[in-house]
């Protein structure tokens, strides 16, 4: 499986030829349980400035769990695609999705077309296979279309300024369970989730394509909601603990929030900074990647969520107990750093000593747990069936420094994807 994905479309696609330098946001609700999935429009907006990608319009680096997909109107082209995953997808694997519907916020950033496009919105299972498909039109002056953004903007601060702000990845920060009085402490978690992301290979060398902010987005409370405390807080986004009825899981599942507090801000990838103690975090590729950040594993967390929402690396951890069937024996996984060899092509196979047994053993030298590059059993949350490329890496634990090699080659190909 190639990392690169794309269809036949146009070629040497120009930007200012399909879109204007502004942000089309589209809001929709996915609904549904295991059984039967739907896609409905919420609401248009239109905001100031783009900050995507403005080449390789029509490919996406990875393929993600759904994608959305523009088209001209007209000639039926497709101008402009991205990859992502969602919150709902996921519950759908819960044994809740059997018994009863639900509605999930969902929120997308396309360039604004600059003549009427055609909108897609594909969503598949973890077999790879479509459960969900709605087209709808827009036609770019709709007077219902809402424009946003343009004042009372959440105030920010740029933290790291990228050598090229027209060609760079654009990374915001934004408060959650901070007051404003507790502004100077958010300030000071963003530096430290940021010399912690930027000490990673391959973001360090590749620092100057990326640019910062940190938006300072105030709670009327400070903390976070934990259910299964009773503990429920007034915050800005409505972050909480117990996500799927997991301790630890830590979401907002209020987007549209989240992005009203972005509009007008230069943001196309957000890491939310979330002002507790207790352990939890998420990351949901091209969503939002979610960490506390007073407890000592905040920079470890961080980091291992921003290489789901960013880069669409899976978790390489497995359980002992539990078996989750997140990745079929027969079906190859979309993300770059696990396999079932299912169609190995293209990920990490050159990196492998010939001669390299597989599943290969656990080793005993901890000089070679991340150096050693091999096909280990007991990723994906599958004690079997499912491969990592290292004995441990960013992706599987905290107690490692490092993404491993496969890790860092998927993360190297994203950035120079967006960026070259």
């Amino acid at each position: 499986m190639m990392l690169l994905c794309w269809v036949t479309t146009i070629h040497a696609q120009e930007f200012e030829q399909y879109f204007t330098n502004q942000t089309l946001r589209i809001d929709y609700i996915f609904s549904g349980n295991a059984e039967r999935q739907e896609i409905s429009v919420d609401e248009l907006n239109k905001i100031p400035g783009w900050y995507g990608k403005r080449q390789r319009l029509a490919e996406v680096p990875v393929e993600g769990n759904g994608q959305i997909i523009v088209r001209s109107h007209r000639t039926k082209d497709v101008i402009y695609r991205q990859s992502f995953s969602t919150l709902f997808q996921e519950w759908l694997s819960y044994d809740e999705a059997k018994t009863i519907r639900k509605a999930f916020q969902n929120v997308f950033l396309v360039p604004m077309p600059i003549d009427t496009a055609d909108v897609t919105v594909v969503l598949k299972n973890n077999r790879r296979e479509t459960i969900a498909e709605m087209t709808h039109t827009v036609v770019p002056d709709d007077i219902l279309i809402h424009s946003i953004g343009e004042q009372n903007v959440t105030p920010y601060d740029v933290i790291q300024e990228a050598k090229d702000t027209t060609r760079c990845i654009h990374i915001a920060y934004i408060a959650e369970g901070y007051t404003e009085a507790e502004m100077p402490v958010f300030l000071k978690d963003v530096k430290t989730a940021n010399d912690a992301l930027f000490e990673h290979e391959p973001f360090k060398s590749m620092k100057e394509r990326f640019h910062v902010i940190a938006v300072k987005a105030a709670s009327e409370e400070s903390g976070t909601s934990i259910p299964r405390r009773n503990i429920w807080k007034n915050t800005a986004l409505s972050s909480h603990f117990d996500t799927f009825y997991s301790s630890r899981y830590l979401t907002t599942l209020h987007l549209k929030d989240l992005h009203n507090l972005l509009a007008g801000t230069p943001y196309e990838h957000i890491i939310v900074l979330v002002n507790t103690e207790q352990y939890g975090g998420g990351g949901i590729l091209n969503s939002y990647n979610l960490s506390m950040t007073h407890h000592p594993m905040f920079k470890q967390v961080v980091v291992h969520e921003f290489g789901h929402s960013f880069g669409g690396l899976g978790d390489e951890y497995a359980y002992e107990e539990e078996q989750i069937p997140m990745y079929p024996a027969d079906i190859e996984p979309w993300e770059p750093n696990l396999t079932t060899l299912k169609d190995f092509n293209g990920k990490w196979e050159h990196l492998i000593e010939k001669g390299t047994p597989v599943p290969t053993p656990l080793s005993k030298n901890p000089k070679t747990i991340v150096q050693r590059v091999g096909l280990f059993e007991g990723a994906g949350y599958s004690l079997k069936g499912v491969y990592r490329a290292c004995q441990d890496c960013r992706m599987r634990s905290n107690e490692v420094e490092d993404f491993c090699p496969a890790c860092q080659l998927g993360l190297t190909r994203l950035i120079d994807f967006y960026t070259r």
